[in-house]
């Protein structure tokens, strides 16, 4: 080849170059983002191969002097293409993430500064009705801020300058800008002690910055200063400032760990685990409660249920339980101290002197099968894990919480409760909280029929000052030894006055209904039951006292069976967790002594049935099955919007999704929900929001809200729902469609690591609360990933644990937030969970998506698994049993053996309706996802310069000859 005739091509590669470069620029007007990725790299691997040969060719034919340095010259450049080849390989894998990463739609500033101004208005309207006043001896509460000497407030303790605002992992939130504790008192118009706060401050230990959005847990250090480090003159001060010393304890918690057992490598010691005040802490209460201060009141900075017994030292005035305060949540802690504010909240948990003296204490942890060997690399990461290899039982079965406190000193007999065993055990009673005022309650009218008990409540504020009661309705069900097992009392209604002005009366009237006072009976009827007897339905100031008291009267036993449903459910419940019982032995009430665990349940040997149960089972195709059919009839998604789940129409549009199209909807869940060009279907956005919107992929964060323990404790239902909705607003002006929210798993303990994400120890308050807040953030077009179904009570071991348990429990207490946030909340996504249950991972388990979740309650949409890194979460398992996306940011598709199956192409149709009902019925057509995606443009115009680099090098080193070769080599000119 001439020189002219080089020049030549050169000028036309340039060309080629250009006319690729515009290209580029202008394809994203007219293709969507993954058809515009997929022709990039598509097109870059087929150049970069046809450069490579021409190269190798051209480079063959010329020959020159310096050959070794051409090798290594060609060698550089091959593998430079190879590499361009592999890296866009690896972005079209990656295309989600990176688009999200790196692509933001148009928001609207002024929108969003207005969405989280509300946002932040609310999570102290939440708190403000959310904390609970534990403590006021003598009423030393609330303080006056007009008396100069409890204006003025001493701070005491670490976490005064360390406050745990909430907890760690995908709920947690963005904490720079938080209302600390000191900005909330002097908001609240008191004056801080400055001194101590500057002690804390340089008392803090060094470490590096948290990150609370790490998933291994929370912040465990103790770092309490010894009283040696005061000062006299510091403390002499002190007690010159003011009359008034606050004493502030934390306690943190995140995901990806528990609780610490022992704290000795924490600050702590061997013999206090972590709920228990340190012997640091102690000798500073001991210190503050020996100074010359009128009123200590302690601030119980913690949402896990902790020992309190020292709060009825003497020494102690008054204490105020704040949960996590979210963003401005001491806001309202400072107006509840100066009484601007009224307590109203109640526990959530019950309180025990001691924690560990619970049933379920025994069975909280890391238990192994010895004799296994199940290590897994995992799907992102390459790394390793051994927790397929553990188990974990859930001995205790129904008696969780205060179901067992409540029960457990009762006379079956009699029904008489042991007060003084009862008064040894527990502190505060779950539904425990008091006030700045006082209120009766008096049943002024109670109706029944076969369906409904209907009880109406006068609350009279018969106190001093302005504020909010709860009314809580239990009822004691009849209970036979040896029978189906029952608490001895269960919470069954509940409901918030309207702020009460002294002397005025709201009449509060709850309902509940017959069906839901049966209990679930697996080993006999194996279906719910209401037996025959006396029901007691009480009105209660917590699930201890009792105020008032009326009789319902059963005369036949009754069987929810087949044919005899309970109204609430499509189909009859029956039992699908039989072999989640394994060979336990559960406690019953009829032997405690013979049944509650003493000590920690031992690691085992499991058997060879259980080994070959806990490894990948074969995927199971219908040779007779037939297949799909396709065809298009030129719908989009859009047309779907407000239509039934069961609408015609429907077949009609799943009928235009190829196998391709089911494939990547059905893998591609990461934060998202894929875009589906042959159904105009636009990609979602889909975020963590347990409390408040937090993307751990993108960094987007927003307003922090209090921790769902606190959202509980106000047990406003009215008030849940309007937090949702405020929350909604949030995410909409973020183009956000989905929320991985709320949590609704159970405080079986108060040990596990993520307790602050979840609402209590109780299933029906967890259950009204969720259900309220599912409907508020559902009106707003957003919908609601419920989560993590079910049974993942606890961090340690979570991703494929073998949980163990009987159906009652499951039922009853697991299941029962799930349950109503579909039935009443209307949740239209779930998110199954890491655990299994039984020996089946939760995210293939039919039983619980299908038979359970589907056709038992009636839910209509898609199942997302928990985020898709470990081998033991397959889609080819999860679709064929109620599962629908893989929450997995690169993807992970079926197999052949669904892609190429009739029984797979069924599946997938049945997992892609529920997907895209769900986001039919969503905001996402209203919202802006639709963005110029500039990295894409980047990417392909980076693609076509290094192509022409490399081809430019490929040419130099074909045609550029030393002058002396090519003098003497004229052929080669």
């Amino acid at each position: 080849m001439s020189k002219t005739n080089g020049k030549k091509v050169f000028a036309i590669a340039l060309s080629v170059m250009l006319a690729l470069i515009i290209a580029t620029i202008i394809a994203p007007f007219f293709v969507s983002l993954s058809e515009l990725v997929t022709s990039f790299i598509v097109g870059t691997s087929i150049l970069a191969i046809v450069i490579f040969i021409f190269a190798f060719i051209w480079t063959k034919r010329n020959k020159t002097e310096k050959k070794n340095k051409r090798r290594v010259l060609v060698s550089l450049l091959s593998i430079a293409s190879i590499a361009v080849i592999v890296l866009n390989g690896a972005i079209l894998n990656y295309v989600g993430v990176i688009d999200q990463y790196l692509s933001a739609a148009e928001v609207d500033e002024e929108a969003v500064a207005a969405a989280e101004a509300d946002s932040k208005a609310m999570t102290e309207k939440v708190s403000d009705e959310g904390m609970v006043l534990l403590e006021n001896k003598n009423d030393a509460l609330p303080l006056d801020t007009a008396n100069e000497s409890e204006k003025n407030v001493n701070v005491f303790g670490q976490a005064s300058v360390k406050l745990v605002y909430g907890g760690s992992g995908s709920g947690a939130g963005d904490e720079s800008n938080n209302i600390n504790l000191q900005q909330g008192l002097e908001n609240a118009g008191f004056t801080v002690n400055a001194d101590l706060t500057d002690f804390y401050q340089e008392h803090k230990p060094e470490q590096e910055e948290q990150n609370n959005f790490n998933l291994d847990g929370g912040d465990y250090t103790l770092s309490e200063p010894a009283p040696s480090d005061f000062s006299d003159e510091l403390l002499t001060s002190a007690e010159e400032f003011s009359d008034v010393a606050l004493v502030t304890l934390a306690r943190s918690g995140g995901e990806g760990g528990d609780l610490p057992m022992e704290t000795s490598e924490y600050g702590g010691s061997e013999d206090r685990h972590y709920l228990e005040i340190s012997e640091a802490e102690q000798e500073m209460i001991d210190m503050v409660t020996s100074m010359d201060f009128e009123k200590v009141i302690v601030v119980i900075n913690s949402s896990n249920a902790m020992e309190l017994g020292f709060l009825e030292n003497e020494g102690i005035d008054g204490a105020i339980w704040v949960g996590g305060p979210g963003s401005t949540g001491m806001n309202s802690f400072g107006k509840i101290l100066a009484g601007t504010v009224n307590p109203s909240g109640r526990l959530a948990d019950t309180y025990a002197y001691d924690v560990t003296s619970s049933p379920a204490f025994y069975n909280q942890g890391d238990f192994k099968y010895t004799n296994t060997e199940h290590t897994s690399t995992q799907k992102m990461g390459g790394g390793e894990s051994q927790k397929f290899r553990t188990f974990l039982n859930y001995e205790e079965g129904i008696y969780v919480g205060y179901r067992y406190y409540e029960t457990r000193y009762v006379d079956n007999e009699t029904r008489e409760v042991d007060e003084a065993a009862y008064s040894e055990a527990v502190q505060y009673p779950f539904g425990y909280g008091q006030s700045y005022t006082d209120f009766t309650q008096e049943i002024t009218d109670y109706t029944t029929t076969d369906d409904t008990i209907t009880m109406t409540v006068d609350v009279t504020n018969t106190g001093d000052v302005a504020g909010k009661e709860v009314v809580q309705l239990y009822y004691t069900a009849p209970y036979y030894e040896g029978e189906i097992e029952k608490s001895h009392v269960v919470l069954g209604a509940f409901d918030k006055t309207e702020t009460l002005e002294p002397g005025a009366t709201e009449t509060i009237t709850l309902e509940l209904a017959v069906e839901d006072m049966a209990s679930y009976d697996y080993a006999n009827e194996e279906a719910y039951v209401l037996d025959e007897g006396t029901y007691n339905i009480k009105l209660m100031n917590n699930a201890h006292e009792v105020i008032d008291s009326r009789d319902y009267e059963v005369s036949d036993r009754t069987v929810y069976n087949e044919g005899n449903k309970r109204d609430s459910d499509q189909v009859a419940a029956t039992n699908q967790f039989e072999d989640a019982q394994g060979d336990l032995t559960f406690v019953s009430r009829a032997d405690w002594e013979g049944t509650l665990p003493t000590e920690r349940t031992e690691n085992k040997e499991a058997s060879q049935e259980l080994v070959e149960a806990l490894q990948k089972q074969p995927v199971e195709n219908n040779p007779d099955d037939e297949d799909v059919t396709f065809a298009d009839h030129g719908l989009d998604l859009e047309d779907m919007a407000g239509l039934p789940y069961d609408d015609p129409q429907w077949d009609q549009l799943l009928e235009q999704l190829s196998v391709a199209d089911m494939s990547k909807l059905i893998g591609h869940g990461g934060y998202s929900t894929a875009e589906i060009e042959s159904i105009n279907k636009p990609q979602t956005i889909d975020y963590d929001g347990p409390a408040g919107i937090n993307s751990l992929l993108t960094g987007l964060n927003g307003v922090q809200f209090m921790s769902e323990v606190v959202l509980a404790s106000t047990w406003n239902t009215d008030l849940a729902q309007e937090m949702g909705e405020t929350l909604a607003n949030e995410a909409e002006v973020h183009n956000i469609s989905g929320l991985y929210a709320p949590s609704m798993n159970i405080h079986r303990t108060p040990f596990s690591g993520r307790n602050f994400e979840y609402y209590s120890e109780d299933g029906f308050l967890s259950g009204k609360i969720g259900a309220a807040e599912v409907a508020g953030i559902n009106s707003k077009g957003v919908y609601t990933y419920i989560k993590h179904y079910a049974l993942n009570d606890q961090e340690t071991n979570r991703d494929g644990v073998a949980t163990w348990s009987n159906e009652q429990a499951i039922r009853e207490i697991y299941l029962e937030p799930f349950e109503l946030s579909v039935k009443e909340g209307g949740s239209t996504a779930v998110m199954s969970a890491f655990n299994r249950i039984g020996t089946v991972w939760a995210g293939e388990h039919e039983g619980l998506l299908q038979d359970v979740l589907r056709n038992e309650w009636g839910f209509r949409g898609m199942v997302i698994t928990d985020m898709d890194v470990f081998p033991h979460m397959h889609p080819d398992h999860a679709i064929r049993n109620g599962g629908d996306l893989m929450l997995s940011p690169v993807g992970d598709e079926p197999t052949e053996e669904t892609t190429e199956t009739n029984t797979g192409h069924q599946a997938m149709r049945q997992a892609s309706h529920n997907i895209l009902y769900t986001v039919a019925n969503s905001n996402v057509f209203d919202v802006k996802t639709d963005v110029y995606p500039l990295w894409a443009m980047f990417l392909g115009i980076g693609n076509v310069l290094a192509l022409g680099l490399i081809a430019l090098g490929f040419y130099k080193i074909a045609y550029r000859k030393p002058k002396q070769y090519a003098t003497d080599n004229p052929e080669n000119i």
